[in-house]
């Protein structure tokens, strides 16, 4: 029984663990780093093809953006996640494997007008994000569910985004029997629609993020409807738009949440006919998925406003833009409106777009509301930056830079805290993941110090052996340049992780009918006698 840290370890993006117990290799997440990567990520230690099993805590790209690079690579085996979480991964991996052949489509494109003749590939394709996505299999919170002989999961609602939970896992192998708890990404208390997290009993081991560790938002309860009013009304008496960047799945909804009441209330004096355009595709499907799962994931405060036949995502005035040409419309005229639009940090997405055009105008206001991680343009901008590249253009940042306050999905540190104390015995070890550098090395030990847990804050590719309750190779973290990225692959690359395949289907057929083994043996060699030149 093996814990190997890959992924998200003195960092925040592209969360991934490896377990090994019972005669099987499984994930928890497999997530795309995003913004600046400061330490390499391990391997995953075994070929893509021999994972049996991946249990999913979330549907956010840092969480589950590699899963069709798994499949691609031979994965064929089953991925856990809850019903919402399925729901939104069907749409969001296809939007990530659209971004990357895009992404592709443009350096090939760049390198042809340079004389380049390396050829970029994307990282993934549709097809792979169509396979993975037939892997996912739906499961109910609060059900202990058997995947394999001597290992059981269960998902607990942990109120970061819909559908998104920690996962208890239950190992049993030859008699000796291990309960380790991974917690996913903690949610905010008092979020508008999703409920508050819930916690977990008993763990022999826990696996928490720590995002927020070395901070606390703001102790008193935020009134974010009165002051988005309050940017809508100065910005609007300027005769500028409000551009939000936004995620498209969690907060944009939660943004929608907010507006529906400043319309439904006429906060907005002198404006209150204001335009709201959600100018997102992938938003628009994902705040369908919301309206799918209302009974099953929203708080009390949303049900009590459902009960009252009110949508609480939806209002008059909410123009959904679908087509380029729509989206391309909306700064093509002079009303002052709001325009949420992805990704939320800037990174890709019609957002670069509607920056390009208001950005540079002091009437406008760019509004942030997520998390800006290290090396994003979003982070550029909130920090500072007096220009900005924009599709190969200077642009001037003149217009007003806002930050909403307070408005977060992740637990601050007092969250964390109370999370971590929801557990009714004592852990024998608490690995912290998932957070900046200092920040993981800080809430270990606040953690150790001030309510005495055992804490351990790992570098990728580290290996704790579960039975030993030991490391068993420690890594000291390797830093890497920061400009090297995992957004493109090689053609060979992807030949190679074929070949991998091959070897993990000739191995799932040992012990087979010797007529069929030879029939399989003799279509190899055929392939091998065409293509070895």
């Amino acid at each position: 029984m093996k814990l190997t840290f890959i992924g998200a370890d003195h960092e925040v993006t592209g969360s991934c663990h490896y377990l090994e117990a019972c005669g099987k290799h499984m994930l928890v997440d497999y997530g795309m780093e995003q913004g600046v990567n400061i330490y390499e990520n391990a391997e995953i230690p075994v070929d893509s093809s021999m994972i049996d099993y991946v249990f999913l805590t979330h549907a956010h790209i840092d969480h589950s953006g590699l899963l069709p690079l798994l499949y691609s690579r031979g994965f064929r085996g089953r991925i856990y996640a809850t019903e919402a979480t399925c729901d939104l991964c069907n749409i969001m991996l296809r939007d990530s494997a659209h971004i990357q052949m895009f992404e592709a489509e443009w350096h090939n494109r760049k390198a042809k007008r340079s004389k380049d003749i390396e050829e970029y590939v994307p990282l993934y394709n549709m097809q792979d994000a169509d396979g993975a996505i037939k892997c996912l299999v739906p499961c109910r919170y609060n059900t202990e569910i058997k995947v394999d002989e001597g290992i059981r999961i269960r998902f607990t609602d942990v109120g970061h985004l819909l559908g998104s939970a920690a996962i208890e896992v239950w190992l049993n192998e030859d008699g000796e029997s291990r309960k380790i708890v991974f917690s996913g990404d903690v949610g905010n208390l008092d979020q508008p629609l999703i409920k508050d997290p819930a916690t977990v009993d008993e763990a022999d081991y826990v696996v928490i993020e720590s995002t927020y560790g070395d901070r606390l938002h703001d102790k008193g309860k935020l009134d974010y409807v009165s002051e988005l009013t309050q940017i809508l009304k100065r910005t609007f008496d300027r005769g500028g738009n409000v551009i939000i960047p936004s995620f498209a799945v969690g907060r944009t909804q939660e943004m929608l949440y907010f507006l529906r009441r400043i319309k439904e209330e006429d906060l907005v004096e002198g404006h209150e006919d204001f335009e709201v355009y959600m100018d997102s595709p992938l938003a628009v499907e994902a705040t369908g998925v919301f309206n799918k799962n209302i009974y099953d994931c929203f708080d009390e405060e949303a049900m009590e406003i459902v009960n009252r036949g009110i949508n609480p995502i939806t209002f008059p005035g909410l123009n959904l833009s679908i087509t380029s040409d729509e989206s391309k419309a909306i700064n093509f005229d002079d009303k002052p409106k709001v325009i949420l639009s992805a990704s939320g940090m800037c990174e890709a997405g019609r957002v670069r777009h509607h920056l390009k055009h208001n950005l540079w105008r002091p009437e406008c206001t760019i509004l942030f509301v997520g998390y800006q991680a290290v090396g994003t343009l979003g982070r550029a901008i909130v920090d500072g930056a007096d220009e900005v590249k924009l599709f190969g253009e200077t642009v001037e940042v003149r217009a007003e830079i806002v930050k909403l306050a307070g408005l977060s999905g992740h637990a601050d540190k007092a969250g964390l805290t109370a999370w971590m104390r929801g557990f009714k015995n004592d852990p024998k070890k608490v690995f912290i993941v998932h957070g900046q550098d200092q920040v993981c090395d800080d809430f270990a030990a606040y953690l150790k110090e001030e309510y005495s847990f055992d804490t351990y804050a790992p570098y990728s590719g580290t290996v704790y052996d579960l039975i030993a309750d030991a490391v068993e190779y420690e890594s000291e973290g390797i830093r890497i340049a920061p400009k090297k990225k995992r957004s493109i692959s090689s053609v060979f690359e992807r030949l190679v992780a074929a070949g991998q395949r091959l070897l993990a289907v000739i191995q799932h057929n040992e012990g087979g009918a010797n007529k069929d083994l030879a029939k399989f043996a003799d279509q190899i060699n055929s392939l091998c006698d065409k293509w070895d030149r």
